[in-house]
């Protein structure tokens, strides 16, 4: 049910649409009892199809709810209109710090009151056990007033709630701030998450970028995972030394090397810009507008006055995750995505459509941003986005579209198009059933493991995997976990929540691939340990044995494998598939 301007959502009189994104649309309205303006967030309806979504959505709304600082964005009712949830929280007339980088270099003042109010906000919220999840420059405000809050603690927690719906299965936060671990799925996140986040907007103020950007949110995602940061330095000389060693410090692959909280690196920050002999010298670092205008575009006075209190989730798109997430993702780079689509990445993507929840409050799998004309589309892609124009909240119009994209060989665009899709599919089991017999046809493992996954979940929360959905996600990410690119978008934890000795069968078979031999032995002895019985344990045995040149062991184990009716088709099929590769 949409909430339509003109119209009373219980007290609250619809004024205007703000923004509408893959998780919210954001309402500026009136509350004519308190003669004040509010910004309402609805969320999804995706959100409402868990029966038991609407209990932890107010009990999570309770606990953001009481978030009482000064520098944090307010939450003042929560409640639901046509079965919709929503938030209303304090509407903000003033700019984004994200619109403020747009035009250029920030002051001393600035960068301090930058550093003290964001710091202020998210040392207190960590005091009272809540993490952000999403820190980044559009989600600071700077009123009209001169105050700056810190907006959308909110719907990141209270997405976090939706777990068996959508947000499982993404990567919360935005590609560019995103830290290593929330990049990677995991879910047993801690204040080093926000304080990473933290030290990327700390990074992008004083050297003028963000460590990481591409053409895509999954070679960012990447980066943040694999790549060194680049050293501040090096980018921009005027960075004072003990600044960069500050830096390198919070955005620490390992959150453990981090600072341990807020109030330790706000400190730091400042202490190391003093012994710079430049106390807060903000003006002599210059942004670059070239990284500035890759990062985001300007918005119009009136949009950016709006402000992202009421900014919804706008994707990035695609980082998503992802995810992917999708992510979205999981779950692709430039120099990845050439990687990548050498190496058939565009065949597998995901997981959780990295639910990375691009540039959104909300965490939600990568989402393409709005359909626009392209030249020199093919017929079939220009038919897709055309579809999807005309059905925005449809998954299988984005599904078509991402068939479309892979099809015109177009891995990366394929995979934010999924991400998407499946996002919006929220539990529905036959669309992940569906996209995943598409793109198995299309022999695109990843990308078909990341719905069977997804499949997968639905059901275990629902209560028992039949076997079929079993079968079909032990092949597809048996195959898939051959590929480099195969952890950004399907996550080993989440395969170990479904199937462990499985977890383990994927771990090993990825290390043989792309790790150690050693890696590969020790996880192949784990899975037996835990289920001697399963085939895949033989059949990785045989590949360890090819990989070691010992034929004769190899041929015993594929000739016992695909002669054993109890062995699943694919499995006996894919051990005669090896078996003509021994000379």
């Amino acid at each position: 049910m949409s909430f339509k301007v003109g119209e009373n959502i219980g007290p609250y009189r619809i004024i205007e649409q703000l923004g509408q994104g893959g998780m919210a649309t954001v309402f500026k309205a009136y509350h004519a009892s308190l003669d004040r303006y509010v910004a309402v967030k609805a969320l999804h309806q995706a959100f409402n199809e868990d029966s038991t979504f609407t209990a932890r959505f107010q009990r999570e709304a309770r606990v953001v709810a009481k978030l009482e600082h000064p520098n944090i964005v307010p939450v003042y009712d929560y409640s639901e209109h046509e079965n919709r949830p929503y938030l209303v929280m304090k509407f903000i007339e003033g700019d984004t710090l994200k619109a403020r980088f747009q035009r250029g270099a920030l002051s001393s003042q600035e960068i301090e009151q930058v550093v003290t109010s964001v710091g202020s906000a998210l040392g207190y919220a960590h005091q009272q056990g809540v993490l952000h999840r999403d820190i980044k420059p559009s989600n600071v405000l700077l009123s009209t007033e001169g105050v700056m809050y810190l907006a959308d603690f909110g719907l990141a927690r209270i997405a976090q709630a939706g777990e068996s719906t959508l947000s499982s299965d993404s990567i919360m936060g935005t590609p560019q701030y995103i830290s290593p671990e929330q990049a990677m799925g995991k879910k047993d996140l801690d204040s080093g998450t926000d304080i990473y986040s933290f030290g990327v907007m700390l990074y992008e103020m004083v050297v003028g970028q963000v460590p990481f950007s591409a053409d895509t949110p999954f070679s960012i995602i990447h980066d943040h995972i694999y790549t060194p940061l680049p050293l501040p330095m090096d980018i921009n000389p005027k960075v004072p030394e003990p600044v960069q060693k500050v830096l390198l410090k919070a955005l620490a692959k390992d959150r453990t090397d981090r600072y341990q909280t807020v109030e330790d690196l706000v400190s730091a920050f400042k202490s190391a810009w003093t012994e710079a002999g430049v106390p807060m010298q903000g003006t002599a670092i210059t942004m670059r507008p070239a990284s500035l205008k890759r990062d985001t575009k300007i918005q119009d006075k009136a949009t950016a006055r709006r402000i992202e209190a009421s900014q919804p989730v706008a994707q990035k798109r695609s980082s998503s995750w992802l995810w992917i997430g999708i992510s979205l993702i999981f779950i692709v780079c430039i120099g990845l995505g050439a990687f990548a689509y050498r190496n058939g990445l565009v065949r597998r993507f995901f997981a959780q459509p990295t639910t990375v929840v691009i540039n959104s409050p909300v965490p939600v799998i990568p989402t393409l941003p709005p359909v626009t004309a392209e030249p020199n589309l093919s017929p079939a892609i220009a038919a897709a986005q055309e579809l999807v124009k005309q059905n925005p909240a449809d998954p299988n119009a984005h599904l078509q579209l991402s068939l479309a994209f892979y099809d015109d060989g177009q891995p990366v665009r394929a995979a934010e198009a999924l991400a998407q899709a499946a996002n919006l599919a929220g539990t529905n089991k036959d669309f992940f059933a569906n996209a995943s017999r598409q793109y198995r046809d299309r022999e695109a493992w990843v990308l078909a493991a990341g719905m069977d996954l997804r499949l997968a979940q639905v059901y275990r929360a629902e209560g028992d995997i039949p076997k079929d959905v079993m079968t079909a996600l032990r092949e597809s990410v048996y195959k898939a976990s051959e590929q480099k690119e195969m952890p950004l978008f399907v996550f080993f934890e989440r395969i170990d929540a479904i199937d462990l000795p499985l977890g383990y069968i994927a771990r090993g078979r990825y290390a043989l691939f792309n790790g150690s031999l050693e890696d590969a032995k020790t996880n192949v002895l784990n899975a037996e340990k835990v289920k001697p019985d399963l085939y895949e344990i033989p059949l990785l045995k045989s590949e360890i044995a090819i990989k070691l040149n010992d034929t004769n062991t190899a041929k015993s184990l594929l000739n016992a494998i695909s002669s054993d009716l109890g062995a699943a088709a694919w499995v006996r099929t894919f051990a005669n598939e090896l078996l003509k590769t021994i000379p």
